[in-house]
């Protein structure tokens, strides 16, 4: 796998040419609305594959696969322009295989129950575990109503193991400290939220849970390691997952609401998983700057490493980006989120220059409308390369993304043909 970073005067025709592959298959592995607009800077992932198959008449994927030595979620890993579907026609080019690659990963995707079922489809090859965002309790500990059958249901038809999120959300989309406080010190409470998720999980055919309180008060951190334990305890002769979200830190006395009552180590040893929500430095009312900077999140990952075993480590990678119109006034000013494709299509309709960071392994560009000047923060191919090379080199479990309701297909190219992803069914 290479990147190419589109030149002034480049074409797609050029480029294919350049690194000695077609046209087509350029487009539909990059998935490219507008192939014949691009714009200085942007990412153009040239796939390498060394085998390749032309479909025949009377072949099926599932025919294919069994002859070829392989699985079908293969062929669909390595085939996006199939869309997660078995659907094939004469003549089709298909990709077997990319060779040796650089190691394996565990692969986490966060999304709503509204996400739109072809995005679902076509993420669900890649990923090991899917985690249904969210689920709220009451005052009893009673799980609240979602509906996750569907998602539950085609991601284990797609190999993947459903987890249910639980979280502290109230009504108005904010952590709630007070129902967390309520819950670690509500014995009750507690013994009816493990009941109700107990059965809440096998109702709707989840294989464990995502925890992910936020904002606890400091002097509840010891409590909420010991509920941690406490759900473990309850899951673990089930065969069912734990895994618990840590707000980035990067010493364990950093100081912050957000930061405080998540202690690393008791809450490593407490779960089976442990997921860095390593994103959002830069952020809807942050000052203009990458929402993962790669200086930033690496330390994080060397925190986090030296007090959880690097196995249970999952690396957070968000999947978005955001508009800032400048001047930025701190207090005031509130960026617009947009998704890395939106970002690069953007780019490429008012004419601007994707520029990179090096320092944060960051793509950016500025552009005018309406009289006034705005910065775009987002993820490419290049920035992707990066957040998986440094799971690689601590050799963590894998990656988590936040989230999957929009399609970014140059993270799933680079991820596929440089680790294979675990699959657990």
């Amino acid at each position: 796998m290479e990147i190419h970073v589109v030149q002034p005067g480049d074409s797609l025709y050029r480029i294919a040419q350049m690194h000695g592959t077609s046209l087509p298959f350029l487009i539909a592995q990059n998935d490219l609305h507008e192939p014949f607009r691009l714009t200085p800077g942007q990412t153009i992932v040239i796939p390498q594959p060394v085998r390749t198959y032309t479909v025949r008449r009377g072949d099926t994927l599932t025919a294919i696969a069994a002859r070829e030595g392989m699985t079908v979620l293969q062929l669909l890993q390595n085939n996006p322009q199939l869309g997660g579907q078995e659907q094939i026609r004469p003549g089709q080019p298909l990709v077997l295989s990319y060779g040796n690659k650089l190691g394996t990963f565990a692969v986490n995707g966060y999304a709503y129950p509204g996400i739109d079922v072809r995005v679902l489809r076509r993420t669900l090859p890649y990923l090991t575990y899917l985690s249904v965002f969210s689920y709220g309790f009451d005052e009893t500990g009673r799980i609240l109503p979602q509906q996750a059958g569907q998602l539950t249901r085609l991601a284990r038809q797609y190999g993947a193991q459903p987890l249910l999120v639980l979280t502290t959300l109230g009504e108005d989309g904010a952590f709630s400290s007070e129902r967390a406080h309520r819950l670690l010190h509500d014995p009750a409470a507690r013994r009816g939220l493990l009941d109700s998720l107990q059965q809440t999980l096998s109702a709707q055919g989840f294989a464990g849970v995502d925890v992910d309180f936020e904002y606890i008060p400091p002097e509840d951190a010891a409590a909420y390691a010991s509920f941690i334990r406490e759900v473990r305890a309850r899951l673990e002769p089930e065969g069912l997952t734990v895994l618990v979200a840590l707000a980035p830190k990067t010493s364990a006395a950093q100081q912050g609401l957000l930061y405080e009552a998540h202690d690393y180590r008791a809450l490593g040893a407490a779960a089976d998983l442990a997921l860095l929500m390593t994103y959002e430095w830069g952020y809807a009312l942050s000052e203009p700057m990458a929402v993962a900077p790669i200086d930033k999140v690496a330390q994080v990952v060397r925190f986090a490493a030296s007090v959880i075993p690097p196995e249970k480590l999952l690396l957070g990678i968000p999947n978005y980006g955001y508009d800032w119109t400048l001047p930025y006034i701190k207090g005031q000013s509130r960026a617009r989120s947009l998704g890395n494709v939106q970002a690069v299509e953007q780019a490429v309709q008012v004419g601007a220059p994707i520029g990179f960071d090096d320092t944060a392994q960051s793509p950016y560009y500025h552009y005018w409308r309406d009289h006034a000047e705005h910065a775009v923060w987002f993820e490419d191919a290049r920035s992707i390369r990066a957040k998986l090379m440094l799971a690689g080199e601590y050799r963590l479990h894998g990656i988590s993304v936040w989230n999957i309701m929009r399609y970014f297909p140059q993270l799933w190219l680079v991820l596929n043909t440089q680790y294979e992803i675990v699959k657990r069914g």
